[in-house]
């Protein structure tokens, strides 16, 4: 498999790919569901609400919070999350922008 020439590419091309990356499994889906549904900041309910390992669930906050869609804090021994209202906003715009641009276009 050949390598990818990320240099290819736009500055936001890689942050949208990164962002995109980031929520591109069921397990994050669910966890910013779960944070969203909240609507605060939660320290250890996810692992006690989603069916998965705390090593799991650990290994995609680090992936989430990488792609700065999560925020964590730590209070005490745990650390508390809560998703970053602004790069959800940016995640919507760029969706929105995708779908005007394709209700735009005349293909076959």
């Amino acid at each position: 498999m050949g390598t990818t020439k990320t240099e290819a590419y736009t500055a936001a091309q890689l942050e949208i790919a990164q962002l995109f990356k980031a929520i591109g499994h069921p397990a994050r889906i669910a966890i910013l569901e779960y944070l969203i549904q909240r609507k605060t900041c939660v320290c250890g309910e996810v692992v006690d609400e989603l069916n998965l390992s705390q090593s799991t669930i650990s290994q995609h906050l680090k992936a989430l919070k990488e792609a700065q869609i999560i925020k964590g804090e730590i209070e005490g021994a745990k650390t508390c999350y809560c998703v970053n209202e602004e790069k959800i906003k940016l995640i919507q715009n760029i969706i929105n922008q995708y779908i005007i641009n394709l209700s735009a276009t005349t293909c076959c």
